[in-house]
This record gives structure tokens, C-alpha cells and sequence, in this order.
């Protein structure tokens, strides 16, 4: 592998690209009560850091997401790392000009401390041991690992859905270390909509009977549960819209994907079917089922004024120049409720600007429409 050289606590190391480093510290100390140690983050960088550890952007990942953001052997590639298109020499996120960060989040299962992971108390995993965590105590590790990499201010933080309320809660919770925020598919909190749809979710995965209670083995769990859970996301994640352009009401259109449950197909199959099919089978080959509940809980519990005596005294709180972007079609975090936002701030003084992406691709818009999203991101 080619070798990149970073400024780490101004010390010059050689970090192969694409490697998973960790960094691992004492103890955190929860936002509803307790503490959660030793945490150890699993993260990526790219580009390097200026010697004024002023050039940094941190990218911030979506519920099932990783530190994979970007891919240095095949940049092009989506599939490969997640925001591909967005990150590298010349592009958007350009690693020539800033260091860019992105971390798995704690309650995470790419590397980072979550339920899987072993408690030092009992020699086991937490399982549902684990305590309850927020988006603000994801922020709070982040914090922890940027001042590790030598990270005086952040030129950016960005990310969308539960890393678009990431990116806001750093506005709010660390106003004078961020130069400028962008919010994509986000809001101040979800809807009581999304809450239940989360919920059903998480339900389906609990009443496997592999779950045995967030006790199940590596490689034992709720797979069926998990792909379910799965499969009821990635309907909120499309549009109607999208959904009739990809799959309308065609027959099975590629290799037939077995059901989570082997259920029978009373009568053939729809393409749109498979598709779930295969997306919850993934999703189970690749993550833990406990870091599923935690993870989506965090995005139910966040509400961006907790703590503060109302939401207005929270977002006076902004210094960063912020961008808010909706998704024309997005039914998870409705456009509506992004610009209202960005309104919101606007109305108590902050420096806020709201853009949208016209795509019928939903809430996936944001890990799909490349050009667009660059469009929307220069102008800001």
C-alpha cells in the first residue's frame, strides 16, 4: 500500500492508506448518567495535518455506516467506501488541501466500543449491559480523538442523518471549535413517525429467539430479526417515487434472494422484495444486532435542546457558518423540517443557509447523488 504521512501531536508518523487505526482512553462520562470505559474509537484519516492543526474536516457517519468513508485503492467506487466520490486530491473534500477524519461512533460495531465489545468488569460482551447512549456522547468521544490527532479547530464538520445530527450537536455543544457545519438530512429531533418506524425495528430484532436477550454469541444472533429490522429501514430510507422508478411492479428481476424467515413466496415474487431481502441479508452478515438497537435509539432519544432551557438558547449557542440540506423526496427527515431549522437559527441571529437536493432518491439522496451534492456544497 502507498504510505501517507500525518502530523499527529506534531510528531510525523507513516500510516498506510486505508488502515483502521484506534485510539483508546479512560473513560466518558455519559450524557444520562454513568460513565463508559475504557472507549476505544475506531477511526480513518486522509490527507495530512498543517502544522496550525487548523486544516481538519470530520466527517461524520449514518446509522449502520463505519470510518470507511473513503477508499484510497478504488476512490471512485461507492460501494466500497461510502462517500467515495466526495473525498480525495481535487475533490470537495479535498486531501490536499485538509486532513480529513472520520470515526466509527461508540455503540458502533466497525471497531469501536459498543455492546460487542468485552466489559472489563465481567470478562464478556456487554450485550445489553452496555449503557444508554447519545449522539452527544458520540460527539464528546470524537472530541477526545481530535485533540489526540493534534486537532486545535475543525475548518468542518459534516454528515448526514444520525451524522448530520452529529455534525449539528458539534455547532451546538463545541461552538468555538468549528469553523463552518453542514447538516445534511437532519433536524432537531426526529419525528414521532420515524420514532415508531425505529421502533417496529427494533421489536423484530428483540423477538428472534436467537437474540436471547442481547446474549447471543458472535455468530450466533438474531440474524432473521436483524434483516427484518433491515428491511423496514431501507423503506424509509426510499421515496415512493424512487421505489416505482427501480422496482415498480416487475417480477423478480435478479438472483433470487433467500427470505430471512425461508418463508414460501405464495404466488412468485416482486423485484422490490428481493431487494429487501438481499439489503436485510447484508446488513446481517456485517453488524451486530444489540449496536442496532443502541445505535438507532440515540437517533430517537436526540432532541438538540436537552439540557438547555429551551431550543432557542441551544442554537444561540452557534458560531459556525451552518448549511442545512433537505432532500425534496426524503420521508425519514422531511425537507419541512431542515429548512425550518435552518429559519429557526436564522431567526436568533446565527449564520445559517438552507439548500436542497432535488432527487426522488428519499433519505438515500445523501449517499447518492454526487453531482448534486457537490453542486450544493460549493455554493456554500
Amino acid at each position: 500500500m502507498v504510505a501517507q504521512l500525518q502530523y499527529i501531536n506534531h510528531k510525523i508518523q507513516v500510516k498506510p492508506e486505508n488502515e483502521v487505526l484506534t485510539f483508546t482512553f479512560d473513560q466518558l462520562l455519559l450524557q444520562r448518567g454513568g460513565r463508559l470505559g475504557p472507549v476505544t474509537l475506531a477511526y480513518e484519516t486522509w490527507g495530512e495535518l498543517n502544522a496550525t492543526g487548523d486544516n481538519a474536516i470530520l466527517i461524520t457517519h449514518a446509522l449502520t455506516g463505519s470510518s470507511h468513508a473513503h477508499d484510497v485503492e478504488d476512490p471512485e467506487n461507492p460501494k466500497v467506501a461510502w462517500w467515495n466520490p466526495l473525498i480525495g486530491p481535487g475533490k470537495y473534500f479535498d486531501t490536499s488541501r485538509f486532513f480529513v477524519i472520520c470515526s466509527n461512533i461508540i455503540g458502533g460495531c466497525s471497531g469501536s466500543t459498543g455492546p460487542s465489545s468485552i466489559n472489563p468488569l465481567t470478562g464478556r460482551p456487554y450485550g445489553m449491559r452496555f449503557p444508554v447512549i447519545t449522539i452527544r456522547d458520540m460527539v464528546r468521544a470524537q472530541r477526545k480523538l481530535i485533540e489526540h490527532l493534534g486537532v486545535r479547530r475543525l475548518a468542518m464538520v459534516v454528515g448526514g442523518s444520525i451524522g448530520g445530527q452529529q455534525a449539528l450537536e458539534w455547532a451546538v455543544h463545541y461552538p468555538h471549535l468549528v469553523d463552518k457545519v453542514i447538516v445534511m438530512a437532519a433536524s432537531a429531533a426526529v419525528s414521532a413517525q420515524a420514532i415508531a418506524f425505529n421502533e417496529v425495528a427494533r421489536q423484530s430484532i428483540m423477538a428472534d429467539p436467537a437474540w436471547l436477550c442481547g446474549d447471543y454469541l458472535p455468530g450466533q444472533g438474531p440474524t432473521t430479526g436483524l434483516s427484518i429490522a433491515r428491511m423496514l429501514a431501507m423503506i424509509t430510507y426510499q421515496s415512493e417515487e424512487s421505489m416505482e422508478m427501480r422496482f415498480a411492479r416487475n417480477s423478480v428481476q435478479r438472483e433470487v434472494v433467500t427470505a430471512p424467515t425461508f418463508s414460501p413466496e405464495l404466488g412468485g415474487r416482486f423485484d422490490v422484495e428481493n431487494y429487501l431481502y438481499y439489503q436485510g441479508d447484508r446488513l446481517a452478515q456485517r453488524f451486530d444486532a444489540n449496536s442496532y438497537l443502541y445505535v438507532s435509539r440515540a437517533m430517537d432519544l436526540y432532541d438538540v435542546s436537552e439540557d438547555y432551557l429551551s431550543l432557542d438558547e441551544a442554537l444561540r449557542r452557534i458560531r459556525s457558518q451552518i448549511l442545512f440540506v433537505g432532500i425534496r423526496s426524503d420521508f425519514l427527515f422531511p425537507a419541512s423540517q431542515v429548512r425550518w431549522l435552518a429559519e429557526k437559527i436564522q431567526a436568533v441571529g446565527g449564520n445559517a443557509q438552507y439548500a436542497e437536493l432535488d432527487s426522488p432518491h428519499g433519505h438515500d439522496a445523501f449517499l447518492k447523488e454526487w453531482s448534486k451534492i457537490v453542486d450544493t456544497l460549493q455554493e456554500f
